[in-house]
């Protein structure tokens, strides 16, 4: 067998997280709300029983959430990234060759383990995981990601596999017999928009897909990623581990008002500390940035929607946040309407180069002296900021107005990241 996968998924992870501290939720229904509180993120299971969709508008679900003593959350994204990171923390310690897929799922390469019984062996990570983080999760084991990731699923709603479920285990007629169970739109890498094209081709299961030709499947999907699909279903393995960090092409930073505004400082503020942001990631990723943009707009739900689109172009490319928040509040100031209520600003760093790639021009826009002052200027401040603590240092525009922060009114202590908001044990004698 030429490569044998783990998926490690969390269940209703970050529902799982705010329960990992409050352990009397176990049973009662419970979501984990958007910024503004305005939707539905996650789900406990017994919040799924009532009927309660992913993304639901908590306007329209306000009164099935009162009648049935649903508790709400306010997004804690602090709190989430740190259990996500203190859970690959600990999958590092079964395989070094980890893919972090997202924040609540990671691939592990397993060949080449001691394993003899990849079942068991799901079922013991399970157990770790849930014992010393509290995190409940679902294991798939196969041959390829996408026959991994149909077992973690059938891990998840079976409850007698104990957690973990192994394509590895089965018989050629348990395996087509689990691919007849799996309808096509359940498949990793079928979207809303390939399902009705697939279903229109008489293709309704995964076994369906599974039995077509190479050839029809490319036609049918329009690329390579139908033959793919079809080999990775028979066990063929065409998408290998990740690398653990591939350079972005874009970074984007962006958030919806906490209430529409018109107030220019209000936005001075929201752009500036979502720039600070962007060039903060472009830092780490040590690249510069050549051009960017501000999208600003007004709410969906409103009469009179309108956007903008803002470009900027740097006379030197840069990830200096003082020259990337001067540029866009500069571009603000002219395109800024008195009067309109804003609801909405995304920042956008685009065009990179590697940091050392700087190169000098003829007409002289390229001062190395300055772009050498403007390094050591950054690395202080990150340098201050990592030492006492993040956004202790800062641009003075990030601190004009705090109002555009999205409400979080419902959040949770950031209990293992915060030391004012850690957990307090009272004991009585």
């Amino acid at each position: 067998m030429s490569s044998i996968f783990a998926l490690i998924d969390c269940n209703n992870f970050f529902v799982s997280c705010e329960r990992v501290f409050r352990p009397d939720l176990e049973n009662r229904p419970t979501v984990v709300l958007s910024s503004n509180d305005g939707c539905v993120v996650a789900r406990s299971n017994q919040a799924k029983a009532l009927g309660i969709p992913m993304g639901a508008p908590v306007f329209k679900y306000r009164q099935v959430l009162k009648d049935n003593d649903v508790v709400q959350f306010s997004a804690n994204f602090e709190l989430y990234g740190d259990i996500s990171s203190r859970i690959t923390s600990l999958l590092t310690e079964l395989t070094p060759r980890i893919e972090v897929y997202s924040v609540d799922e990671s691939f592990l390469d397993l060949q080449g383990l001691n394993i003899t019984d990849y079942a068991a062996w799901g079922r013991a990570v399970k157990d770790r995981i849930q014992r010393e983080i509290g995190i409940p999760v679902s294991v798939g084991i196969a041959p390829t990601k996408t026959l991994a990731k149909l077992a973690s699923e059938q891990a998840k709603h079976d409850e007698s596999l104990g957690g973990a479920f192994s394509f590895l285990d089965l018989s050629e007629a348990e395996h087509d017999a689990m691919l007849q169970k799996t309808p096509v739109k359940d498949l990793w890498g079928v979207g809303w928009r390939l399902n009705p094209k697939l279903k229109s081709a008489g293709v309704h299961t995964a076994l369906d897909l599974s039995r077509l030709w190479p050839a029809t499947a490319r036609q049918l999907v329009g690329s390579k990623h139908g033959a793919q699909l079809v080999a990775e279903l028979n066990g063929i393995s065409c998408h290998g581990l990740e690398p653990e960090h591939q350079p972005q092409k874009s970074i984007m930073r962006g958030r919806t008002f906490g209430e529409d505004t018109d107030q220019f400082h209000v936005i001075e503020a929201a752009i500036a500390s979502l720039a600070s942001g962007a060039a903060y990631r472009l830092r780490h990723e040590h690249r510069l940035a050549r051009s960017g943009g501000l999208l600003l707009n007004t709410s969906k739900h409103k009469p009179g929607f309108r956007s903008w689109w803002l470009p900027i172009t740097f006379d030197t490319p840069t990830n200096d946040s003082g020259i990337i928040i001067s540029r866009l509040v500069r571009e603000l100031q002219q395109h800024y309407q008195p009067g309109q209520q804003y609801h909405r600003a995304n920042v956008f760093l685009l065009d990179f180069i590697a940091e050392d790639a700087l190169q000098t021009d003829l007409l002289g826009y390229v001062d190395t002296t300055i772009d050498e002052r403007s390094r050591r200027r950054m690395q202080a401040l990150d340098d201050i900021n990592k030492r006492f603590g993040k956004g202790r240092l800062g641009y003075a525009a990030e601190r004009f107005s705090a109002t555009w922060q999205p409400k979080r009114q419902l959040r949770s202590p950031r209990y293992t990241s915060q030391w004012s908001e850690l957990p307090t044990v009272r004991l009585y004698h």
